[in-house]
């Protein structure tokens, strides 16, 4: 059985993540669950989703999830290799849905919902001692976005990144299909969390 790891693929739209995420979990192991969280809303989403399953290896398992990630690593038996692609979707379907956590609520109330939702998942992830490889877009390369809502996105995706990287036994941040293992290569105060 597993003694469990959370590992961060990050990178740039288009960056290779996904590629990634998918070779480090199959040389982890051959049970696989890959947990999608992308909605589809359209065409183009479909289509993305479509050329993704068509790549992963008949043998995984694949779950839906589009809110609740920790129930999923809850009812996955423990030890289990587990691939979350990704939590940038993950962050806007619980931004743009205006029941969570409550009708109204503010940006403020959204950022402390979804943190809190990653501490959960990332404590199941160790109680359960899973090895879990989770993908996130690195949002912060870029401009400041011209409206409230991008730039509520950009920072608690950037604020989720951090809650993530700060655990996680490896990180790679992925940059034109190349990766760089990242966690090894950092600042040793920023295990200190400063």
């Amino acid at each position: 059985m597993s003694t469990g790891e959370i590992i961060l693929v990050i990178g740039g739209a288009r960056s290779g993540k996904s590629a990634l995420a998918e070779k480090l979990a199959a040389a982890l192991g051959d049970e696989v669950t890959y947990v999608a969280t992308a909605g589809i809303h359209d065409e183009e989403m479909a289509v993305r989703v479509r050329r993704h399953r068509e790549r992963r290896p008949e043998g995984w398992k694949t779950v839906e999830e589009t809110h609740n990630l920790a129930n999923v690593l809850r009812s996955t038996p423990a030890g289990s290799v587990i691939l979350i692609d990704c939590l940038t979707l993950w962050v806007t379907n619980l931004l743009l849905d205006e029941s969570v956590p409550k009708p109204g609520a503010t940006g403020e109330e959204k950022e402390k919902y979804i943190l809190d939702e990653v501490r959960d998942i990332l404590g199941v992830a160790r109680n359960n001692k899973h090895i879990v490889i989770l993908v996130s877009n690195e949002v912060g390369y870029g401009l400041v976005p011209d409206n409230q809502l991008g730039r509520l996105f950009r920072d608690i995706t950037g604020r989720v990144n951090q809650c993530i990287a700060r655990v996680a036994d490896r990180v790679f941040l992925v940059t034109a299909g190349i990766p760089l293992e990242i966690k090894s290569l950092a600042f040793s105060l920023t295990q200190e969390g400063i």
